[in-house]
């Protein structure tokens, strides 16, 4: 049973915030948020915070199964473009130049760990490099 948190609106540009994801991405929930806590990059305390929300959003949804047990790990999270915010900056003779402050929305998907998807997939990497 997957779990879904998302981020909206984040002031930091989407390429700067994918960085981070991609540390992430595909590792269980301990190893993942022993990653962000150590990342100096702004969105890590960002993803940190939205990984607890996702853990405890799986939590909700499962209240009968123990999270130590359930051996959780990120199953995907996207980073996608979210508005901007136009501004102008004096430039020389008069002109004004565009500034484009981005953000972001991050969607994290949690689910539990199952040994027989893994190996499936496994058994595809094998197949493909053969």
């Amino acid at each position: 049973m997957e779990a879904i948190a998302r981020l909206r609106n984040v002031p930091t540009s989407p390429r700067k915030m994918r960085l981070v994801a991609d540390l992430v991405r595909g590792k269980r929930v301990g190893m993942a948020l022993s990653l962000l806590k150590y990342t100096p990059n702004h969105g890590a305390l960002r993803l940190e915070k939205l990984l607890l929300s996702a853990v405890a959003n799986w939590q909700a949804k499962n209240p009968d199964a123990k999270l130590e047990e359930a051996d959780l790990y990120i199953k995907t999270i996207m980073v996608d473009e979210g508005r901007s915010l136009k501004r102008l900056r004096p430039a020389p003779q008069g002109r004004g130049h565009r500034i484009r402050k981005r953000s972001n929305h991050v969607t994290l998907v949690v689910d539990a760990f199952n040994a027989g998807v893994v190996t499936a997939d496994f058994e595809e990497l094998n197949e493909k490099a053969n």
